[in-house]
């Protein structure tokens, strides 16, 4: 089995040039027969190409352009067979919330990869919200999404980029960002938990968001402690090899 030195089509075992890009076919152990009649003074032309030719790569923003019209149309599908097919209920609105979500994540990443951090998490948590709002539509109640859906959203965002601030602000090595995120972490379960209580209890209680808060504060200070002592600190990274 051969192929073509130009373009790399299957060839033919008969085959005298390429049938693609008509490149002429050379068997390799001739070659030196055919350099030989060219050392006394016939011109034999190269039988490979002179020139590298390769395809052109795509970019971010080409695969963003195509995940966009694909996410685009299912929104679209979806929306127009919830109006004229199955009209039994809006769950049309789940896919399109959906789509939103996932092209809003795509931005940062495809489409505009500029766009500051902060900024796109923030864009991140205004759609979840906006998601989570058009599914009232479909359950037929908000009382759930003013009462429990909106404050997490709000609560997740702002704790995210708090900790997005706190890396990319202060000190940044492997200790300080697992400080960052052990003490994020137990104040995300601690805002969850108050914030679930709330609403199914009316009142205030805690119970296993202090047991995540109490692992979080002793990871927490033994971070702090491997921080303030350089020869601890150093003995560790070089155990753990960061």
């Amino acid at each position: 089995m051969s192929y073509c030195v130009n373009c790399g089509v299957e060839l033919d075992a008969s085959a005298q040039e390429c049938p693609l890009c008509n490149t002429p076919v050379w068997n390799p152990r001739e070659l030196e027969k055919y350099a030989g009649q060219g050392r006394q003074g016939k011109e034999i032309p190269s039988p490979f190409p002179r020139e590298k030719s390769e395809v052109e790569k795509a970019n971010k923003k080409d695969f963003g352009l195509l995940m966009s019209m694909v996410v685009l149309a299912s929104a679209v599908t979806c929306g127009i067979l919830n109006a004229l097919v199955f009209r039994g209920s809006l769950w049309s609105l789940a896919v399109i919330g959906a789509c939103g979500v996932l092209w809003v994540i795509l931005i940062p990443v495809m489409i505009y990869t500029k766009q500051p951090i902060y900024v796109s998490l923030l864009y991140d948590g205004a759609v979840v919200a906006l998601y989570l709002y058009m599914l009232t539509f479909q359950v037929g109640s908000r009382e759930w999404f003013l009462g429990l859906g909106l404050p997490i959203t709000v609560l997740v965002t702002a704790v995210v980029e708090l900790v997005t601030l706190c890396i990319d602000k202060l000190p940044r090595s492997f200790l300080t960002v697992s400080l960052y995120l052990f003490t994020g972490t137990g104040l995300l379960c601690l805002g969850l938990e108050l914030l679930i209580d709330w609403y199914l209890d009316g009142a205030i209680s805690l119970r296993w968001s202090a047991v995540v808060l109490t692992v979080c504060a002793v990871l927490d200070i033994a971070v702090i402690t491997m921080l303030s002592r350089r020869r601890l600190r150093n003995e560790v990274r070089r155990r753990l090899h960061f």
